[in-house]
């Protein structure tokens, strides 16, 4: 096979006209041609940090979108699926995986749970990170989200970052706002990489101390206006992630994206695609080829390097996508689930109160509020005016401090209750068990009765997300897992638009409601997050009462 094109040298910061010779899925050759192909040959584009789950596909399923943008490869961390069902879930994302094309690199996820503080349907502990940390198939010791065991040297979480070392993998990190001495410990404890900065400052510092930094741009948490500015003088220590990607967001674009927002600051474009096609590859040792003789045919060709859109992507020398068609085949794959539930009651949401009906009671004045920030995982903690009727707090609706609740999806208990801001829901309610990081239930909603509708719902369906509002309901199921569809890419993200619409026609003004409620749970990102046992300040780790003493 010969592929005629603008070559693009990245290590040699040149372009020139020229063919290149595959056989075997190799490149053979590359060699300098004058033509009159005008279309640009470069190497594929890299997710640096991504939960495929969060995609709400299966990996199979991802990658039949995925390579229509040009990705040909990821860096996965499969911490959602392994919160559910264990190092058996990480096993099945690696083989459902290995069916397609595309690249997968899945790491070992660190933090099974995440926390003590929430209810997981799995353990994975320092002698299942040996075991998974032994197979070729695992790259990395996935994000250490438990930074406060770093250090203060929990002997457990040190054991697993040995077993990486041992191994002669790298150890991916997850400190959001973490500076000064912390920051120092947490790296020299082997930690290489965060994508959880979202100050300028706070990555600087990072790259300063020898971390490298991932700009993130997912369905809920974006970066990359507040880091991008650092690439120019940090290009080699840098690269560029998704993190989390729902479906709709994954149809319009991929990592291709980010590069022509960085082209459109003005950034060398060069540096540009050393961070988004070069640099993974070198960090995680990936098997994936970066258009040299003898490397895989992983490469793709763009119209531009403007714009990016991709004409055609090659993985081992294969076809992948073609103008907007995927060739990634159909796989039947099982719908492995972990739902031990029974449905639930209205008065399991309720808050009894003993003060009379009023919109400010003396006896509960002030309860902690969850404040949801547009774009970003963090919280505030806030305080507000409890509101009262017929002897229970409730949502406020004209406030916008509304019931929030998580059920425990592994066996029937009573549900934690508290109260947030900014999902703006003027009627019904909206509920997902894609809840990071144990993937409990999380619902939102104006009453306790919509409450209880959408949590049944959801555990009808063993799992999805739903917006509900009285006898109207939309619902995506997800049987894998109860955090995966079934379903194709396309069906899922139509299903999934369906209902986003109808959760911003209840009032929400979010860009992008169900994934920002699925961070709510996410007890290791501060300040203040509900998980299934109370709620729980990031700042303190340690649970706090609802009413502010």
């Amino acid at each position: 096979m010969q592929i005629q094109g603008q070559i693009v040298d990245i290590e040699n910061k040149r372009i020139y006209s020229g063919e290149i010779n595959v056989e075997n899925g190799k490149i053979i050759s590359i060699i300098e041609k004058n033509h009159d192909v005008k279309n640009y040959i470069l190497p594929g584009f890299i997710d640096a940090h991504i939960h495929i789950e969060s995609s709400m596909l299966v990996p199979s399923e991802f990658a039949k979108i995925a390579v229509l943008h040009g990705t040909v490869a990821t860096i996965s961390d499969p911490h959602e699926i392994a919160n559910v069902l264990g190092k058996e879930g990480v096993y099945y994302m690696i083989e459902n995986g290995k069916k397609v094309p595309l690249k997968f690199h899945f790491g070992a996820p660190s933090c099974v749970p995440a926390t003590a503080f929430e209810t997981a349907g799995a353990i994975i502990d320092s002698e299942e990170i040996k075991e998974l940390m032994a197979s070729p198939d695992i790259y990395y010791l996935s994000e250490m989200m438990n930074y406060p065991g770093v250090l203060f040297n929990d002997e457990e979480v040190l054991k697993k970052i040995a077993w990486a070392k041992h191994f002669n993998k790298p150890v991916d990190g997850h400190a959001p706002g973490l500076r000064g001495e912390p920051i120092k410990k947490y790296i020299s404890a082997g930690i290489t990489t965060d994508h959880e900065c979202f100050t300028y400052d706070e990555a600087q510092e990072k790259l300063s101390l020898g971390m490298k930094v991932i700009i993130r741009e997912g369905s809920a948490a974006k970066n990359f206006d507040a880091l991008i500015d650092l690439l120019p003088e940090n290009y080699e220590n840098m690269m560029f992630c998704s993190d989390d990607k729902h479906p709709d967001d994954l149809i319009l674009g991929h990592i291709n994206l980010l590069c022509a927002r960085a082209v459109a600051k003005g950034i060398d474009i060069f540096k540009i695609l050393q961070v988004a096609c070069v640099n993974p590859v070198n960090h995680y040792k990936m098997n994936v080829g970066l258009l040299k003789k003898n490397d895989a045919a992983d490469f793709i060709i763009v119209d531009d390097l403007v714009n990016f859109k991709v004409n055609k992507t090659y993985i081992n020398g294969e076809l992948v996508a073609e103008n907007g068609q995927s060739f990634v085949k159909h796989i039947d794959f099982e719908t492995p689930n972990n739902f031990n539930i029974t449905e639930k009651q209205i008065s399991d949401f309720e808050i009894p109160s003993s003060a009379s009906n009023s919109s400010v009671s003396e006896q509960a004045k002030q309860i902690r509020v969850i404040e949801a920030l547009e774009g970003q995982l963090i919280t505030n903690e806030i305080h507000h005016n409890s509101f009262i009727k017929n002897g229970k707090l409730v949502s406020d609706i004209d406030n916008d401090i509304l019931k929030m609740a998580v059920v425990n999806r592994y066996f029937n208990t009573k549900p934690a209750v508290a109260f947030i801001k900014n999902f703006g829901l003027k009627k019904g309610a909206i509920a997902s068990s894609v809840a990071h990081d144990c993937h409990n239930i999380v619902v939102v909603g104006t009453s306790d009765e919509e409450i209880c509708n959408a949590v049944n719902l959801i555990i009808k369906n063993t799992g999805g997300i739903c917006a509900v509002n009285g006898n109207l309901n939309k619902s995506l199921a997800l049987p894998v897992a109860g955090i995966m569809s079934d379903k194709d890419g396309w069906e899922t993200g139509k299903l999934y638009q369906e209902i986003d619409a109808m959760a911003k026609d209840l009032g929400s003004n979010l860009k992008a409601p169900f994934m920002t409620l699925s961070f709510m749970a996410l007890l290791v990102i501060p300040d203040l997050k509900l998980s299934d046992k109370g709620l729980f300040s990031g700042n303190t780790f340690s649970f706090v009462d609802l009413k502010v003493e």
